[in-house]
């Protein structure tokens, strides 16, 4: 079912003015009528902007439309019906997006208190839907009813005025949802057509293809590898390959005998460890898609992805904080060691190598990630830059400083590791450099992946030259640009050689990489990397690059605009720019909201960092942000995690820099804040300048 485009507002000089920080702002629609600054509700002739409400309305309609059919689906007996659910939640998602693309809202930000109090009111639910004909009632009144809402607050507007024009346009789209649905109501009568998602959508048509190897993802990985090789070590137990494979097969009977069905998902909501394996593994064992989550993960953001994603099965220590009616879907940690203990084990489910097997969240610094869908051939092909290029053997013993549920340590240190037959060192606990530290010394781990913060910690708390000492002979940087100076002082201080690459949870592997000596960053084996603006690019200037493997991911689910964005024929272009170097190689030029124009002029926030900090005792990491001045005029501030002694240093820096560079504030800070994953959050900081001034 296509979802429609509202029809244009009109075109509205508009005013408006922040109560907080005083900054004037002129456009139809800010993210829910917030300042970008200081993020205080905008207000426009001193009230609240009926526009902005409007959006924000719009918005809450589809995000409890989504959460009515996602919890419809799951207490839905009928399979096809089920299926029909979990399309009307795309539905929604679909145009949730359409709106954030449209008029700038933020889609990270539904209101706190939200629930699911929109649905109810709107669409009249009374108990559980069971049957097709009442859901497509209860789906058209949901649709009516927020059209009617939006038709009532329109004529309480005066007319020719943008707001009354914008609810107008909200009444006319809900409209036309509700007689799609109808469409859709006798197209099920004549037929009870299975509707799937988009993913599985892509799936089915690959299916097609007959020519294609049928296997498993899961098998893919285990195959091959000696029964008595060791696979896994955690805490001081070891688990070999025959071990694991055994086990992994026995969570798949475990998964079936719930009803789990091929392409049906499973959450993994654990520490790392042995369970975290068999239970991610098992899932695709058994035809499921699994899906790796933060056990640290925020309640509304844990909330949100439940309503995205419908699981149905969810592997977490217990379900204490997971909401109804999800919690009655949640296998605690110890039902599920004794079921999986008592299960004989089961063949792997053989599937197309297109059909989805698990998703990565992307780690975006703001807004919810994306879930990224990879298909079972990720996993056939997923060894090779990890054997070809790093030179990992089956000899090697892995350790991540990063949670399995980030792409990055999930694809490097488990999948790749596995693949080529090494051992992986798993950690339950939270990382810091302390801890890696102390666990490489009692693992002795060969290579180590990390990111430049937690590298750049174990320098500062001389820790690095431990890790020569425990048998690390290489170190992988990724998750986050590493500047030449944090690699040089690597080097300096341990020995050890440190490859830089460059991945995404949207290709999984480090599809860019440099070892030692290379002039920038090269595409791995198996990739090719073309620049999307090849003119820009043979001027020296910043472009966004056009990258091709095999382990792509299918697309985004449920995520239209963004799919059309970032995947463009065959090949996926993430929203990173990069300039040639003098080599052929490339150079990470940051994000798009990285380089910002400062008194007409462009200005590298990833290079300013590198420039001011580099080399600077005491100084343990900077960043900086883009934020306005007293005149509402753009300026730069400069966050500094260090001692008092290098602020002379600093201001000597800054001073020799050009005008339009220098920070006009210089803040300093106990440490950065950063996402679970490890990534600069810049926006943060944007918000902490405001107090800090």
């Amino acid at each position: 079912m296509p979802t429609s485009v509202p029809p244009s507002a009109p075109d509205a000089n508009v005013r408006w003015h922040c109560p907080e920080c005083g900054r004037a702002r002129e456009g139809f629609a800010f993210a829910f009528g917030r300042c970008p600054d200081c993020a205080t509700r905008l207000v426009r002739d001193g009230r609240e902007d009926d526009a902005l409400s409007a959006l924000r309305c719009a918005f809450e309609v589809e995000l409890g439309g989504r959460a009515f059919y996602q919890r419809a689906a799951l207490q839905c007996d009928d399979e096809a019906l089920r299926a029909l659910f979990r399309r009307f939640a795309v539905m929604e998602g679909e145009h949730m997006e359409l709106l954030g693309k449209r008029f700038g809202l933020d889609l990270a930000d539904p209101a706190a208190d939200f629930q699911l109090r929109t649905a109810a009111v709107h669409a009249g639910i009374e108990g559980p839907v069971r049957d097709a004909d009442q859901l497509f009632r209860l789906a058209i009144a949901l649709e009516e009813r927020a059209a009617e809402l939006f038709e009532r607050r329109a004529t309480a507007l005066p007319p020719g005025t943008p707001e009354r024009a914008l609810y107008l346009a909200l009444a006319t789209e809900e409209d036309s949802h509700a007689r799609q649905l109808e469409v859709e109501r006798d197209r099920w009568m004549l037929a009870r057509a299975e509707v799937s998602s988009t993913a599985a959508a892509m799936a089915q048509a690959a299916a097609e293809d007959v020519d294609a190897p049928r296997g498993n993802g899961a098998a893919w990985l285990l195959h091959g590898h000696p029964d008595d090789d060791i696979a896994l070590a955690c805490d001081g137990e070891r688990m070999s390959y025959g071990q694991l494979r055994d086990r992994v097969a026995r969570a798949a009977t475990v998964w079936l005998a719930r009803g789990l069905r091929p392409g049906e998902r499973v959450a993994v909501k654990l520490p790392d460890g042995f369970d975290w394996v068999v239970t991610w593994l098992g899932a695709i064992w058994a035809g499921g898609v699994a899906v790796g989550v933060n056990p640290r993960i925020p309640a509304p953001e844990w909330r949100y992805i439940l309503d995205e994603a419908g699981f149905d099965v969810i592997v977490a220590e217990s379900n204490a904080d997971t909401p109804p009616p999800w919690r009655d879907r949640v296998i605690d940690l110890a039902e599920g060691r004794r079921a999986v203990a008592a299960a004989s084990p089961t063949a792997p489910l053989s599937v197309h190598p297109e059909t989805p097997a698990f998703w990565v969240h992307s780690s975006g610094t703001s807004g919810w990630p994306k879930a990224v869908v990879h298909a079972h051939r990720c996993l056939r092909e997923i060894g090779r830059v990890s054997a070809e290029h790093m030179g990992i053997e089956r000899s090697d013993r892995l350790f991540a400083s990063s949670r399995l549920f980030f792409a990055y340590p999930l694809t490097n240190l488990l999948l790749a590791g596995l693949r080529v037959g090494a051992t992986l060192i798993l950690d339950a606990q939270w990382p810091n450099a302390r801890s890696v530290a102390t666990t490489a010394a009692a693992t002795h781990p060969t290579v180590l992946f990390s990111v430049p913060s937690l590298i750049r910690d174990l320098l500062h708390e001389g820790l690095a030259t431990g890790l020569a000492d425990a048998g690390v002979r290489l170190c992988v940087s990724a998750g986050e640009a590493l500047p030449a100076s944090l690699r040089f002082a690597w080097r300096q201080a341990t020995g050890l050689p440190m490859i830089d690459g460059y991945g995404a949870s949207e290709v999984l592997v480090l599809v860019l990489t440099a070892l030692d000596g290379d002039d920038g960053l090269h595409p791995s084996p198996g990739v090719t990397a073309e620049p999307l603006d090849a003119e820009a690019a043979a001027a020296g200037g910043p472009t966004r690059l056009r990258i091709r493997c095999a382990t792509q991911a299918l697309g985004y689910l449920d995520r239209p605009a963004a799919q059309a964005d970032s995947f463009r024929d065959g090949s996926f272009c993430p929203a990173d720019l990069f300039v040639r170097t003098e080599g052929g190689g490339w150079r990470f030029a940051g994000r798009e909201d990285a380089l910002v124009k400062i008194r007409g002029r462009w200005v590298n926030l990833v290079e300013l960092e590198e420039r001011l900090a580099a080399g600077l005792p005491g100084v343990r990491e900077a960043a900086a942000v883009c934020v306005p001045d007293a005149d509402g005029v753009e300026a730069v501030a400069l966050y500094v995690a260090g001692d008092d002694a290098s602020r002379e240093v600093l201001a000597t820096r800054i001073a020799l820099l050009p005008h339009h560079q220098r920070p006009a504030w210089l803040h300093p800070i106990d440490a950065l804040p950063r996402t679970p994953t490890g990534k600069l959050m810049r926006r943060r900081l944007q918000d902490l300048h405001r107090t800090l001034r």
